[in-house]
């Protein structure tokens, strides 16, 4: 067959994949983790019965979340003499989705080297390419004893109301735990990667088995530890529902502990070699200083199409992504080429699966039939694997997904898996809205709810600013950028915001905002930008890539500056430089009153 015959025949098989997975209610197929699963949301790292006296005091900022947004925010804020600040989080201690996800197997899938925040200032080397949670999780801690941030932390703690008090130009905050902070900036830093989501399967509540998510991993159940065997599943049946990337990391591990294991597909995730190995000691501390951002930024060159001469990481993500098949193409035989090239990573993908799963029928069921740029590539040497063993079964749904639980187990195609442990790998929040992840509605000048004034999608100056939430700043890649190493992106982005205010308080400015004329001139731009994005994501099969196929204005709404995130970097840098702050509202203290 020719090889554009072979082409477009994968079209229209990434076509029909994609129709079997549409559904009208995209992201309300999720459900919220809200009192109805409050076995699911709890925190297994705290021992229940955790109290303390509530905080009152005023400060310059409070940063929502610790993760690496949050850990990176506080050290900005520091090094520019902004040491009256506050953290808080959900979590009891540092680390956010490291926090959070201690699953059997969990490692990071972006290289260590630039993944894991700050190696060169605290001159820690990672143990392998690859490293394991716990051990990014302990790098966390290590920043958080380095920079002194634990006198700053309200951890276990959630954020009850935020309210700004425009007599007083200051964010009025208050806890769960009945804090009341005063605040000049109110920064949110809660990440994507930490607001757990399930599906809303008929029935999920009726299952009789043990059942959790992978970011609420229960060892008391299974045995074991991050670091341990599960050693308690051996006379056990486990279920997996999910087959996105922790899932490709959960599922081996699984085979190894478990009777049987029933991995319940709705859609099949690419998935590439991964070649984990050790680093050498030292190593960290023998690089030349600037080391990590030299790096960084050639990775990011490398999964963008910036095609630098050298590829310092030389991993799968940047063979595999080296050439950007979402730009637009000016010419009808450019565009012939991006479909050839995003094909042939495609299919190198798919016959990576026939090589490696022996049965034919299971090979086949596991190959993704979608653009590389739909769903992230993950990489892994022991997932497709597994396949092979006796006690592992592929249960695959036709894009359907599961849609029933009984007390017994799942039931696909009218067949009832009974379970022992039912395992969900449905991943998280990401592109929801900004509401629904934070856990708390703003209430910005006169009284409006920011899920009032983004009732339609985000409303933002860069993703940062919006209209009628003064000294609101919004640390996301919503309207903003977006990494495939989301260290890198967050270091270009808390750089920026710790610089708004210091500048803030270098020129005695009490209130900035967007203007309404600066946020849609700005998604003017994203739109112009993305035209080439949005044209490829409308044909890729549903995930949260796209807001899960999701056909209206918030979806719309909830763009990402386009391509490599040094581009917006680029273009936040030239806002600084013009001096003037363009694009918002600047009130300054009355020279009486400073």
């Amino acid at each position: 067959m020719a090889e554009q015959d072979r082409i477009d025949e994968a079209k229209a098989r990434y076509q029909a994949e994609r129709e079997k997975r549409l559904r009208d209610d995209a992201q309300d197929q999720y459900s919220q983790l809200t009192d109805e699963f409050e076995e699911f949301d709890h925190d297994p790292w705290v021992e229940s019965g955790f109290t303390r006296e509530p905080v009152v005091e005023e400060t310059t900022a409070v940063v929502v979340g610790g993760g690496f947004a949050g850990m990176l925010l506080a050290k900005g804020l520091q090094e520019r003499g902004i040491t009256d600040y506050r953290i808080i989080d959900k979590a009891g201690d540092f680390g956010g989705t490291w926090y959070w996800n201690r699953y059997p197997g969990c490692m990071c899938d972006v290289e260590s080297l630039i993944y894991m925040p700050l190696l060169e200032e605290t001159g820690y080397t990672p143990t392998m390419k690859y490293a394991p949670a716990a051990e990014i999780f302990e790098q966390c801690q290590r920043i958080a004893h380095q920079y002194d941030l634990y006198p700053h932390a309200i951890l276990h703690t959630e954020i009850a109301d935020a309210t700004w008090d425009d007599d007083a130009s200051r964010w009025i905050i208050t806890t769960t735990r009945a804090d009341r902070i005063s605040a000049k900036f109110l920064i949110t830093a809660g990440g994507i990667l930490h607001k757990a989501k399930l599906p809303a399967i008929e029935g999920i509540n009726d299952f009789a088995g043990r059942a959790f998510h992978t970011a609420r991993w229960d060892y008391g159940y299974t045995g074991g530890s991050p670091t341990e065997p599960m050693d308690h599943l051996a006379d056990k049946v486990v279920g997996i529902i999910g087959t996105g990337a922790t899932a490709i990391q959960v599922v081996p591990q699984l085979a190894k502990a478990a009777k049987e294991v029933y991995v319940f597909q709705r859609t099949p995730s690419p998935v590439g070699a991964r070649n984990n190995g050790p680093i050498e000691p030292g190593w960290v501390k023998a690089q030349p200083p600037g080391w990590q951002r030299e790096r960084m930024v050639n990775f990011t060159e490398c999964v963008t199409g910036g095609k630098p001469e050298v590829n310092l990481v030389g991993d799968g993500a940047t063979r595999y992504l080296w050439d950007d098949t979402q730009q637009a193409a000016t010419t009808p035989e450019e565009q012939a080429e991006l479909d050839r090239l995003d094909f042939e990573v495609m299919q190198a993908i798919r016959d990576r699966v026939e090589e490696i799963v022996e049965d034919p029928e299971t090979a086949e069921k596991l190959k993704p039939w979608y653009g590389k740029h739909c769903k992230r590539i993950t990489y892994h040497d022991e997932y497709l694997q597994s396949f092979n063993l006796p006690n592992v079964h592929l249960v695959d749904t036709e894009g359907l997904g599961v849609r029933r639980v009984t007390e017994a187990g799942p039931v696909v195609d009218g067949k009832e898996y009974p379970l022992d442990l039912l395992v969900y790998a449905s991943g998280f929040e990401v592109t929801t809205g900004l509401v629904s992840r934070l856990g708390f509605d703003p209430v910005g000048r006169g009284g409006v709810k920011l899920s009032e004034r983004w009732h339609d999608g985000a409303h933002t100056l860069h993703g940062i600013h919006t209209n009628a939430f003064p000294n609101l700043l919004v640390c996301h890649f919503i309207q903003a950028a977006f990494g495939l190493n989301f260290n890198h992106y967050l270091d270009e982005l808390t750089s920026h915001l710790t610089w708004i205010v210091a500048n803030a308080e270098e020129h005695g400015i009490t209130t900035i905002e967007a203007t309404v004329e600066a946020e849609d001139e700005w998604l003017a731009l994203l739109w112009q930008a993305g035209k080439g994005f949005g044209r490829y994501s409308a044909a890729c099969t549903p995930s949260f890539h796209n807001s899960e196929g999701a056909r209206t204005m918030a979806a719309a709404r909830n763009v990402v500056h386009p391509g490599n995130l040094m581009r917006y970097s680029e273009h936040l840098e030239r806002w600084r430089d013009a001096g003037d702050l363009p694009g918002l509202v600047v009130q300054k203290a009355d020279p009486v009153d400073a």
